[in-house]
């Protein structure tokens, strides 16, 4: 086969070893590294004095990122690659032999790259991914908050749309006092605006589905719940400022483009951006796009016969 490169390296990484194959023509030199910044940097020199071209490894874990940020600051080519797209031969599994396999697949030209965009975007997808989980827990707290409403016999959810409203969050304040609602108690909070006036419910029916039992323990886990859904509120205001301003003028540009498509809003709109980038150069057609985000199924044809094709699971975020 054809040599794409003369000077190459395949690295197979771990936890806390890094097991590095440097090949340059017919020759090959290992050398193990710890996973320390001191080590990953010793390597990076190791492999700029040696001339090497490009640098190929594993997308293991999180362990791949903080060795592929170092090369890229060293100025070093490397590629991501998948695990499934470079399966040594059954029997002969160390780290060295791994290591081997790596650099002789990209010696040859036979690894295909992972996409990998660059520093900038890398953060605002963390940053993007942060929110998803501080939001998913924000969802998570609200069920719990809704469960303890029904254990207490206060239909909330019968009388506003939103627990986590306005007015959903003032009659919670009242009822955490211990007082019961009545009629001259809504009326005075219906006048102040306490109590919005396009409710769903009835006058009588939101005072009957407000009176329940609520125990001083009930009473107690209630404020802790709303408490933290306090924090995270802050701390989801907080991402939405900072991804804001973290994004450049193209990339506000294209949310808003993206945020024509039916169903699409502000924060999807940053989500996908925030993985796929405004270059759309990389993605030949939009068949391209569509494969690698795993929304189209797959090909998968012996024999004449047409077996399981499922669609992939593709980018989570995405």
């Amino acid at each position: 086969m054809d040599r794409i490169y003369d000077n190459c390296c395949g690295i197979d990484v771990h936890k806390k070893l890094i097991v590095a194959c440097f090949r340059k023509g017919n020759k090959q030199e290992i050398r193990e590294f710890g996973a320390t910044t001191r080590e990953l940097l010793e390597m990076a020199d190791w492999l700029k004095d040696g001339g090497c071209e490009m640098v190929a490894m594993e997308s293991t874990a999180s362990y791949w990122k903080p060795l592929y940020n170092i090369l890229e600051s060293s100025g070093l080519n490397a590629m991501v690659i998948n695990a499934r797209h470079m399966k040594a031969v059954p029997g002969r599994k160390t780290d060295v032999r791994d290591a081997e396999w790596i650099a002789d697949l990209l010696q040859h030209g036979l690894l295909q790259p992972s996409y990998i965009p660059d520093k900038e975007q890398r953060e605002l997808r963390e940053l993007v991914r942060y929110r998803k989980s501080l939001v998913g827990e924000r969802t998570r707290e609200l069920n719990r908050l809704q469960k303890m409403l029904e254990g207490a016999n206060i239909k909330l959810s019968g009388t506003v749309s939103d627990i986590n409203g306005k007015s959903a969050r003032n009659i919670l304040e009242y009822l955490l006092t211990g007082a019961s609602m009545d009629g001259l108690k809504y009326d005075e909070m219906y006048e102040q605006k306490i109590i919005a006036h396009n409710l769903k419910a009835t006058k009588e029916q939101i005072i009957d589905d407000l009176n329940g039992v609520m125990s001083p323990l009930q009473r107690w886990m209630m404020k802790e719940l709303l408490a933290h859904l306090d924090e995270l509120n802050i701390h989801i205001k907080n991402l939405d400022d900072e991804i804001d301003s973290s994004m450049k003028p193209e990339e506000k540009q294209a949310s808003h483009a993206i945020q024509d498509v039916t169903g699409i809003g502000d924060t999807s709109a940053q989500a996908i951006i925030s993985v796929i980038g405004t270059d759309m150069g990389r993605f030949p057609t939009d068949r391209h796009i569509s494969s690698w985000a795993g929304s189209c199924p797959g090909d998968n044809e012996s024999a004449r016969k047409r077996k399981s094709g499922k669609t992939r699971k593709g980018n989570s975020l995405l």
